[in-house]
């Protein structure tokens, strides 16, 4: 393989906090598997702090970097989302939104010095964090007639296959979710061929 198949992530929310010349910057790690989370815990921090200045945040989802954003919220561009995520990077942790929520105190910092007050804040948030270890996994839906159940389920259970959701449609056939670790689809894909019955279908990696 050419990635490892485990991730870091934070393991609970976090804070830190930061005066720079009169402003006040609040830092806010949150563990995150999709957008949708993402965009509540944003909402959610805008109507605790509805008076602040800025919310300033980047995010990492999945194993690459594809899945990143930073956002500006107002800041001279590039002066606050870029050094969040670069914090991020630099933790080397994915699955994680960082906010960084702004009061600004009358006083410019200039570019340099908001790049430095977001940094600083985030890696010490970031510090501050407690991470854990997951499994990157592969999420499959497998599809089988319901006279093979017995059959699909030894092969899952074979595979080391975890199973999640069980639905039965109008026409017979049951869907199961499951997933696996990233390091044994290879073996997945080999075997199942070897199932005529048994259908799979990938839906996503994390």
């Amino acid at each position: 393989m050419l990635f490892s198949d485990t991730y870091k992530t934070p393991a609970s929310p976090a804070q830190a906090y930061l005066r720079e010349r009169g402003s006040k910057f609040l830092a806010y790690v949150f563990p995150v598997t999709n957008e949708r989370e993402i965009k509540q815990y944003l909402i959610d921090l805008r109507r605790e702090f509805p008076d602040a200045t800025h919310h300033c945040y980047a995010y990492k989802l999945g194993i690459d970097d594809n899945q990143t954003r930073i956002n500006d919220d107002g800041e001279p561009a590039n002066s606050a989302g870029r050094p969040i995520l670069r914090a991020i990077q630099s933790a080397g942790i994915t699955n994680v939104l960082v906010v960084v929520v702004r009061y600004f105190g009358g006083k410019l910092l200039g570019v340099s010095g908001l790049i430095q007050a977001y940094s600083d804040v985030a890696v010490s948030a970031l510090k501050s964090t407690r991470f854990i270890e997951k499994e990157v996994c592969s999420y499959y839906h497998l599809i089988y007639p319901f006279d093979s159940e017995g059959e699909a389920f030894r092969f899952l259970k074979q595979q080391q296959a975890t199973i999640l959701q069980q639905t039965l449609s109008e026409t017979g056939e049951v869907q199961v979710l499951f997933n696996i670790r990233l390091s044994k689809i290879n073996q997945l894909m080999s075997v199942v061929k070897d199932h005529h019955k048994l259908k799979i279908h990938y839906l996503y990696t994390i």
